[in-house]
């Protein structure tokens, strides 16, 4: 298998980082840092937590980074500690909800159900909404970010043919919405 050169460049750069190079960190997250935020927002559709998910993923990666073994896994490794930050995310904010609808049922006997909303474009943004989080990740991993199915398929810890069915189903999907 051959390696692309910014993959070449994204390895050398994780070696300076671990070696405890500050601009090497600096460039890793100018190269990286958009496609991350891509992937959180597409797990959370919301700008703010997304850049808050974000951050929160370079502070993960310069203190793990030095027991990253393979520099070459830094793609899978940097979108799995987005992943997991999205899903504290979500945790977090499940308990808030129940907490505020404790509090408002308890004060006024009413749900409260807060919701956020954020796009790339209006009407894709509406359309990805309708989207289940699977199907909007492998779409913006994928087109958004160019990642194989392959890859993605690591990155999610899911078999390939289950990344190409939703990657399918998806695709199917957004096109019945956008035609709507």
């Amino acid at each position: 298998m051959t390696r692309s050169l910014t993959t070449i460049c994204d390895e050398w750069l994780v070696l300076r980082c671990q070696d405890g190079e500050v601009q090497a960190y600096e460039r890793l997250v100018r190269r990286w840092q958009d496609r991350l935020w891509r992937y959180a927002w597409s797990l959370t559709k919301c700008r703010d937590t997304a850049c808050d998910v974000t951050q929160e993923a370079w502070l993960a990666v310069v203190r793990g980074i030095g027991r990253l073994d393979d520099p070459a896994g830094f793609g899978p490794w940097v979108h799995r500690i987005v992943r997991n930050k999205c899903a504290d995310w979500v945790r977090y904010k499940q308990r808030q909800r129940r907490a505020e609808q404790t509090l408002t049922n308890e004060a006024r006997g009413r749900h409260n159900n807060p919701t956020g909303q954020s796009g790339i474009s209006e009407e894709l943004a509406s359309a990805l909404e309708e989207l289940s989080g699977d199907h909007r990740a492998v779409l913006m991993l994928h087109y958004i970010d160019s990642l194989t199915v392959a890859e993605i398929a690591g990155l999610l810890d899911t078999p390939v043919g289950t990344v190409k069915s939703r990657l399918h189903h998806a695709r199917n999907l957004l096109k019945q919405i956008l035609e709507r």
